[in-house]
């Protein structure tokens, strides 16, 4: 009797899809999640490059930033400094108000974004004032005080609007009508001009005390026209209490000048930051990443310009005049958000993401597999019909060449399991019919060796009851 072809089996077709199919879809999957790691890793460790808008060209404050971004890429941290250089402050609060920086170097006292918050105070800007008290043998000058600049002439040094403001500030609240002062400007170019312009009854400029200009332009003014007398700024503290970007402070004896001492005492005066700004919506952690570098860099940069030193922290308290940006309160205020505190929302979405590829993963292995369950399937199938066959077989050889068939299914069954195509509940089923098959097959096993063993017999009893020929010689 031949073997059924319910049990029929192609050796080596499925063997080889899944020798395609299993390694390509372990390599998409592991790359998969390769490139999402990568891609995070990427986008947390990089960089942020603030962009900083600072100028005029070859000012102090371009040459300062100009050392600040290299010494932060030197130090390659987690922000990157980019300078863009404008003529002057006013243009770079422009590119700052509309959005082509992300910081900008100014005096603290200019028209500012509505959003500017500061990150670092550059320096503090002092207000000088003086009259030179004229020459031996000269008429002596009649400036002693800011209330006695009515009627006057003043040189301010400085283009734009901003120290002409801060003088109106102060005759008007020294007394002073500003309106009977009046002021011509130079820029730093035309401080020989100045000095030699007979006309100016005083003099105005405003920046760091250890400014070389300004002591320059006293020591040139008291060699054309006698020692100068330094105007104190008397009402300093009710000009801060009123206008609160400005700072009551004071000049110390001998700011200017050793020998001999320029101011021989101390004098009071008006002082006013010089900031980088940022608009309150960039980024709270790159501002404080570069907060944290700049502060971090002062002591070298200390050697290298020694200006670096003005470098202080902003006033953290919200109700200040021009409050701190919240990245660079964080770092000063020792609250910055831990790695965790930073990312966990992103973390957490990457998890989500990898298990939501995990998925994909096992939905298009399982798509891709269905022909394998559809055979197994239909194996399991051919071994329910097999066990009918089975109990109709007479010949041993059939039985055997069945079993093998089986072994066969059995073999690609679970090769199947290990490989993923079917789970483990399609391979307890197969496994009870399997059983089911193999205890028919050991029934009819049995069944024919009954019925050889009877067939046997009857020859065996058939050829004892036979006649026994007898001889007619015999007889």
């Amino acid at each position: 009797m031949p073997v059924p072809s319910d049990l029929s089996v192609t050796r080596g077709a499925p063997s080889r899809r899944r020798n395609r199919l299993g390694p390509w879809l372990a390599v998409a999957s592991l790359l998969s999640l390769l490139t999402v790691a990568l891609a995070l890793a990427y986008w947390l460790w990089q960089p942020a490059t603030l962009r900083i808008a600072v100028g005029p060209a070859g000012s102090d404050d371009q040459a300062l930033v100009l050392a600040i971004a290299k010494a932060i890429e030197a130090k390659s941290g987690t922000v990157r400094l980019t300078p863009i250089e404008t003529d002057g402050t006013l243009q770079s609060l422009n590119l700052l108000g509309g959005g082509k920086a992300d910081l900008a170097v100014a005096r603290g006292d200019l028209a500012m974004p509505a959003d500017a918050n500061s990150v670092a105070i550059l320096r503090r800007n002092f207000v000088v004032l003086w009259a030179p008290t004229g020459r031996k043998g000269a008429a002596k000058s009649k400036v002693t005080d800011i209330a006695s600049l009515g009627g006057r002439r003043i040189g301010i040094v400085g283009l734009g609007d901003a120290n002409p403001n801060l003088l109106r500030v102060i005759l008007a609240e020294s007394g002073v009508n500003p309106q009977k002062v009046t002021t011509t400007q130079f820029g730093t170019d035309r401080i020989s001009e100045m000095t030699q312009d007979t006309t100016l009854d005083a003099f105005m400029m405003v920046g760091a005390l250890d400014d070389k200009v300004i002591a320059e332009t006293i020591a040139a003014t008291t060699r054309l026209r006698g020692d100068p007398k330094f105007l104190p700024v008397d009402v300093s503290e009710a000009i801060a209490e009123r206008h609160p970007l400005y700072e009551s402070e004071e000049i110390p004896a001998g700011a200017f000048a050793a020998t001999p001492q320029r101011p021989d005492d101390k004098i009071e005066t008006i002082a006013v930051n010089h900031l980088i700004v940022a608009p309150s919506a960039l980024s709270e952690d790159a501002v404080a990443a570069f907060t944290r570098e700049l502060f971090t860099i002062k002591p070298s940069l200390v050697k290298e310009l020694p200006g670096a030193s003005h470098i202080q922290k902003p006033d953290t308290d919200k109700d200040a005049a021009l409050p701190a940006h919240a990245g660079a309160a964080a770092y000063i205020d020792g609250n910055e958000r831990s790695f965790m505190d930073k990312y966990s929302d992103y973390i957490w979405g990457v998890v989500l993401l990898l298990s939501g590829l995990g998925s994909v993963a096992a939905w298009l292995r399982h798509y891709l597999r269905r022909e394998e369950r559809s055979e197994n399937a239909l194996h399991r199938d051919r071994l329910l019909t097999a066990i009918t066959n089975v109990r109709e077989t007479t010949s041993v050889d059939d039985l055997a060449a069945m079993q093998s068939a089986a072994d066969d299914i059995l073999r690609e069954t679970l090769v199947c399991h290990e490989d993923g195509a079917i789970e483990d509940g399609d391979l307890a089923a197969f496994g009870l019919v399997l059983a089911q098959f193999h205890q028919a097959i050991v029934d009819r096993r049995a069944v024919i060796a009954q019925m050889s063993h009877a067939d046997v017999t009857q020859k065996s009893d058939g050829a004892v009851l036979q006649p026994f020929p007898i001889s007619t010689a015999a007889r």
